[in-house]
């Protein structure tokens, strides 16, 4: 007999007159699919529906402006005055909601930090006359201050942005009063120095943001959802903290049908990786201000956001009263299915967000969110309807890391009978050194339910054995696809092979070799994850890069988060800096400024990798299809690696 084992997450809640059908609601993620109107076209629309199928409650869609001209943050938002919208926003709502969730729009203005707007050429607007600094090393830009007049046309804006939302068919709307925009401007104490009626003290502070939800709450009637965003704490120093976030909590509580409670600000480079928080911080990192504001309201529900996606968690959360609805925005794009596997009881299937910053690094730096475990996400579209192979294949992967799993299992998905050759004694591939690493346990937990996914699969798996031409010959596939991944450099420095050297692989995989004084040649993500992990085990570290800066290739808001966590373990760094010789005592490196020397125990060489090409050249002949997929062709990312082996798998056997 059935038995739910999280009966808490899977209860019902009522918001308004409406049911949501369990407590896992899609937190706002913004529109990066848009006509030239801005408007949400068929992709957009797959993206938002995936996580509909999936089983979460609410289904929100993020970032829709209300004032394009004054308010806009993201370049590819729904532009609510839009007179065409409708037929487009209609047919969004209904793709969420024909599957049981409840579509939800948010809607917001941006004030002083509504970059798209200022880049167009228009005037914006904050709470006082200022030079602001531009979020994310954008350069400070002028804000003039809100007029009376402006806040009267921004609360009508609110209000028919909310009626069309409604009249749309979505079935709650949210306003974004929080994360460094135009509402938090005014209530924050830090942001808001007004000397009238606006600010000065927190009723006068509150007073705009509290017309503005009144006016929405009186237009669409008391029985409709409405969901409230703030930030429970700015988390910054000398930002106000969770006790002033309770007040604003109380301003609100009862004209909110539900205060979803998060932290920090979008804005501010400081707390960027806590409002979405890092990899190097505990799971549910921001629950405790949800926590702490839902004693202090008594008619309003309340939500938590943040670092969220084991199911054990969320039902604790809400058995223990914490929080009422749990919310994810990168944990349901990571796997839009989690709600239905933790209602199923596959939890173990489930594929927790490492926290690795790819999905929004890409949708700032190239319009388009990805994910680094999840293939499918940019692409929902395609997969929609992804027809089986016409011919069945037999399929040799040679190579048992992320690219190799993720190709055979897919492979063996589609019907085809897979053989996964692996030289090494386990299925993991290179990441396996890490597994010790605490910042990286959901990594780890992704390597281990991907070889059992594997072996799930039909897969036949032979450890220990490399796979050469004389094997390939005698297993006589159709079809190669080679991920033996890469091997580390190993450039020619005087020294380089002393017994004080140690690669980076070896020192993850087993610190107690590294000494106390440790230094770290490459500055890449793997050298400065490993100086963190260093630091944390309290080794005095220095990290030696030849470029100007450390390299994190697109991922710049990881590296954001890799250079607060530096910082925190006091790890040294020299930039432009060139190692010339290695001895027992340390480092000789050279830059413009001169020579230098760093003294270490232990130097760690962590310069990258070396594609094995004439490894695959040598298969390359071997069956009539061969493909080379994650390191072995040129070294890549986990996002690259996985997208490709999958892509590539669901190719084979189609014509």
């Amino acid at each position: 007999m059935y038995e739910c084992k999280y009966p808490n997450l899977f209860s019902p809640i009522k918001l308004g007159n409406t049911i949501f059908r369990n407590r896992i609601f899609a937190s706002p993620t913004g529109m990066f699919y848009a006509d030239v109107a801005h408007r949400p076209i068929y992709e957009t629309n797959c993206y938002y529906e995936l996580k509909a199928k999936g089983g979460a409650a609410s289904v929100c869609v993020g970032d829709a402006t209300v004032d394009a001209a004054h308010g806009a943050h993201g370049a590819y938002s729904i532009h609510m005055e839009d007179p065409g919208l409708m037929p487009a926003l209609n047919k969004l709502s209904s793709e969420i909601n024909r599957h049981g969730a409840v579509a939800t729009l948010e809607m917001f203005h941006a004030g002083s930090a509504a970059s798209v707007s200022y880049a167009a050429g228009n005037d914006i607007y904050g709470p006082q006359e200022e030079m602001v600094q531009g979020a994310l090393g954008h350069p400070a830009v002028p804000v003039k201050a809100v007029t009376r007049e402006f806040m009267d046309k921004v609360i009508t804006k609110h209000v028919e942005g909310a009626l069309k939302a409604k009249n749309c068919g979505f079935g709650m709307v949210t306003l974004h009063f929080a994360h460094g925009f135009l509402m938090h401007q005014f209530m924050s104490p830090t942001l808001n120095h007004r000397t009238d009626d606006y600010g000065g003290s927190f009723e006068k502070r509150m007073r705009f943001p509290l017309e503005t939800l009144r006016a929405v709450r009186e237009a669409v009637g008391p029985d409709f959802p409405l969901e409230l965003r703030i930030s429970g704490s700015e988390v910054y120093e000398g930002g106000y903290g969770v006790d002033y976030g309770c007040q604003v909590a109380q301003a609100f509580d009862g004209i909110a049908d539900l205060i979803h409670v998060s932290a920090g600000s979008h804005e501010d480079a400081r707390v960027f990786t806590v409002t979405h928080p890092s990899m190097f911080l505990e799971d549910g990192v921001n629950v405790k201000y949800a926590a702490e504001i839902k004693k202090h309201v008594k008619k309003s529900k309340i939500a938590t956001v943040g670092a969220l996606s084991d199911p054990g968690m969320l039902e604790e959360i809400i058995a223990s009263g914490k929080a009422d609805v749990v919310e994810m925005a990168r944990g349901l794009i990571c796997d839009p299915d989690l709600p239905n596997k933790a209602r199923q009881g596959r939890e173990d299937e489930i594929t927790n967000c490492v926290r690795c910053f790819t999905c929004f690094s890409s949708l700032i730096g190239h319009g388009q969110i990805v994910c680094a475990l999840n293939p499918e996400i940019a692409d929902e579209s395609e997969q929609k309807y992804a027809r089986p192979p016409a011919r069945p294949r037999k399929v040799l992967v040679a190579g048992g890391g992320v690219a190799g799993m993720e190709a055979a299992a897919t492979c063996a998905a589609r019907g085809h009978e897979v053989i996964l050759c692996e030289k090494s004694d386990r299925l993991g591939g290179v990441l396996l050194c890490e597994d010790d690493v605490p910042f990286k346990k959901h990594m780890r937990d992704y390597l281990r339910k991907q070889a059992e996914k594997v072996r799930q699969a039909g897969v036949e798996v032979i450890l220990n054995t490399a796979v050469t031409k004389e094997l390939a010959r005698e297993l006589s596939p159709d079809a190669i696809i080679f991920a033996v991944g890469a091997e580390p450099l190993m450039p020619d420095i005087p020294g380089i092979g002393g017994a004080n050297v140690l690669m980076a692989t070896v020192a993850y995989a087993a610190p107690e070799k590294v000494g106390q004084r440790a230094v770290i040649l490459g500055g890449g993500l793997a050298g400065s994850e490993l100086a963190i992990h260093l630091g944390n085990l309290g080794r005095d570290v220095t990290v030696v890069e030849m470029m100007p800066r450390l390299n994190f290739g697109d991922n710049f808001l990881h590296g954001q988060a890799v250079g607060i966590e530096l910082n925190r373990v006091g790890a040294n760094v020299a930039t432009g800096t060139r190692a010339v010789e290695i001895t027992e005592a340390g480092v000789k490196g050279e830059s413009e400024q001169g020579a230098a020397f760093y003294e270490a125990d232990t130097v760690i060489i962590a310069l990258g990798f070396r594609a094995k090409r004439e490894e695959a050249d040598a298969l390359r002949l071997c069956a009539p299809e061969f493909h080379q997929v994650g390191d072995c062709l040129s070294v890549k990312t986990v996002y690259e690696a996985t997208r490709t082996a999958y892509h590539i798998a669901m190719g084979i056997g189609e014509r």
